[in-house]
């Protein structure tokens, strides 16, 4: 039956009436919402963005002022920074209440870290200032630290170290409270990318960076602490250098061929003597045998002399076999530390001070074409190795007065002018090896091992890598000699598979190596005794190039290779070795630390996991791939 039309529109109507009025309660919603968003997060969040603003142009102006080295101008930065940011930190209390937000838990935990962090800033700039000079920033004269000379301010600055130690507890606990914050954020919950800006690796990146920073603070800390103690702030300290020339590369860097003993008094350094090692060798009334690496790959070599003593890759392991000859010499000392520094520390301390005199001639850190390495490195070598038909006495005690001379130069000028630079340059020495330290005193000893300026092979979980190589009666080859790693993972299931290349080249020709026309030999064929240092229990699979059998065994807690090969001048070799890891790296805990051998400069890496390249560059450092 046919409805009439009136009552088909009515519930039409009605349906229609209904709709605009859920349409009005919703959109009456959707306001108060957007209401309550505007007030409640927008403003708030254009007013933290404001202020957040004016503490990265301050510390963009920090970063100024940092580059212009004036304490004063980075201490009253700092100060801004310290009132912006307050003014940034109130603006972002008021977001707060939304902590169960996860992302605004996370807001509130960066904010409070970056409050600790400018606090720490802070106290570092108080506690370093009354010793800015001493350390490259310029300070505003008139105190009567600053009008001491340089000697006179060393000594000041030592026995006045307490004090500013007394700040590091505090600073320590700033950092420590940062780092407890940051370490609550959890990059994963952030997507990877918002348009084109990459987020969660940033993140990532920033609290590893973070991390790693503050665990440098934390290791340093005992050594920062102890340095009354290592400057003789209470007693005289005595200590050993041992000269390392890299041109003939040993398991620590280099030969060793020449030695000295400085004494520091409340700061007051002297050198007491130096020589050469071969002085140290002679006051030996009786070398045992040689053991048995020196005997298989040395020439003509059946004793054990100090000067090879160096025969372990783990600093501290090759100074008790040092110190079983030393302590039979008859011209020894007791000793409270050994420092060791190697050919370009030489170079750099020239690059620094300049061209230099000593025992009648110049030293210079420039090119010299007939080596295509640094002059002071070249006229050294023609000086000391270079056959004469007289006895050299002391030949490499030219070395030791080129040291004195830099040294008298370090603290004849104004430290302002030298001294940053200087410190700067021994730090970086200290992080790529170039000086390796050792102490009796084990609480010392014990802080620069964590810091990784001790020279050892370090514990790893992980896959681990160290390549040792030792030049035993093969010239200063090593100074001409580039080479290269190329290290390759391939994980395939719960099988870790790894290949090691290492290659040689030399492109220069050989030196005139005969005796009799008196020519100075340094470029000659290269005779390398190579470790291969692994993580323990890996299996060997393959070793491609050694001359002779290879060696398999653990030592130093890891597993090595090891082999003998050559390498001619204008020739090039290469060293192939193919392992397994053991069944406890997988792919899910998969990481690897290469070790770099002390010495060593002309030395490039490359390390490729499944395919993909993870770096490429010089090893300068130890490197770790994660």
């Amino acid at each position: 039956m046919d409805l009439p039309i009136e009552k088909i529109k009515l519930p039409m109507v009605r349906k229609k009436k209904r709709f605009k009025s859920l349409f009005i309660v919703l959109f009456g919603f959707f306001l108060v919402i957007g209401a309550i968003g505007f007030f409640v997060f927008y403003l708030p969040y254009t007013r933290i963005r404001e202020k957040a603003q004016a503490v990265v142009a301050e510390g963009q102006g920090l970063k100024v002022d940092i580059k212009k080295n004036d304490i004063d101008l980075i201490s009253k930065r700092l100060d801004t920074i310290d009132t912006k940011y307050a003014e940034f930190e109130k603006e972002a209390k008021s977001v707060y209440w939304a902590g169960f937000i996860p992302y605004i838990k996370d807001f509130r935990n960066g904010v409070e870290a970056g409050h600790y962090l400018i606090d720490a800033g802070i106290e570092t700039v108080k506690a370093v200032e009354p010793y800015a000079d001493l350390i490259g920033f310029k300070k505003g004269q008139g105190t009567s630290f600053y009008e001491k000379t340089s000697e006179e301010r060393l000594q000041t600055a030592v026995l006045t170290l307490d004090k500013m130690l007394q700040k590091v507890d505090g600073i320590s606990q700033s950092i420590d409270e940062a780092e407890k914050r940051i370490e609550t954020i959890d990059p994963n919950r952030y997507p990877q990318k918002i348009g084109n800006t990459v987020v969660r690796d940033n993140i990532a990146q920033m609290k590893e960076q973070f991390k790693g920073m503050a665990t440098l603070f934390v290791d340093a800390k005992p050594l920062l602490k102890s340095l009354p103690e290592i400057f003789g702030a209470q007693e005289e300290k005595t200590y050993l250098i041992l000269f390392q020339n890299t041109a003939e590369r040993r398991a620590t860097g280099g030969f060793l061929t020449f030695y000295a003993v400085f004494k520091i008094n409340k700061g007051k350094i002297t050198i007491d003597r130096s020589s050469d090692i071969y002085d140290l060798d002679s006051n030996i009334a009786i070398h045992p045998v040689a053991p048995d690496k020196i005997l298989a790959y040395h020439k003509g070599v059946s004793q054990l002399y100090i000067r090879d003593s160096n025969l372990s890759p783990d600093f501290v392991e090759s100074i008790k076999l040092f110190n079983s000859l030393y302590s039979k010499a008859g011209n020894r000392v007791e000793y409270d530390g050994i420092i060791t520094m190697d050919s370009k520390v030489l170079v750099d301390m020239l690059k620094i001070f300049g061209d230099t005199e000593a025992g009648g001639v110049t030293f210079s850190a420039q090119n010299d074409p007939r080596c295509d390495c640094p002059q002071v490195m070249y006229t050294l070598f023609d000086i000391v190795d270079r056959p004469v038909n007289y006895i050299k006495v002391n030949r490499k005690g030219i070395i030791g007065e080129l040291m004195y001379q830099l040294f008298y130069k370090a603290i004849g000028f104004s430290p302002s002018k030298y001294w940053g630079r200087l410190a700067e340059t021994l730090f970086q020495n200290l992080d790529e090896k170039d000086i390796l330290l050792y102490f009796t005193d084990p609480k010392i000893q014990t802080a620069v091992q964590k810091l990784n300026y001790a020279g050892r092979v370090r514990e790893y979980e992980g896959d681990y890598l160290h390549i040792n190589n030792v030049n035993f009666a093969g010239a200063k080859s090593n100074l001409f000699i580039d080479e290269n790693i190329h290290s390759e993972t391939t994980i395939d299931g719960e099988a870790v598979k790894r290949k090691v290349t290492m290659t040689f080249r030399n492109p220069s020709p050989p030196s005139d190596c005969n005796l009799e026309r008196g020519g100075l030999c340094l470029n000659a064929t290269l005779r390398n005794w190579i470790r291969f240092y692994v993580p323990k229990g890996a299996k060997l699979v393959n070793f491609k190039g050694s001359e002779t059998k290879v060696l398999t065994y653990d030592e130093l807690g890891k597993t090595v290779y090891e082999g003998f090969m050559r390498v001619n001048p204008q020739g090039k070799a290469e060293v192939i070795v193919e392992y397994t890891l053991p069944p406890n790296i997988t792919n899910d805990n998969y990481r690897l630390l290469i070790q770099k051998q002390p010495g060593v400069e002309k030395q490039t890496l490359e390390v490729d996991v499944n395919g993909v390249k993870k770096f490429e560059g010089k090893l300068n450092t130890d490197k770790e791939i994660k």
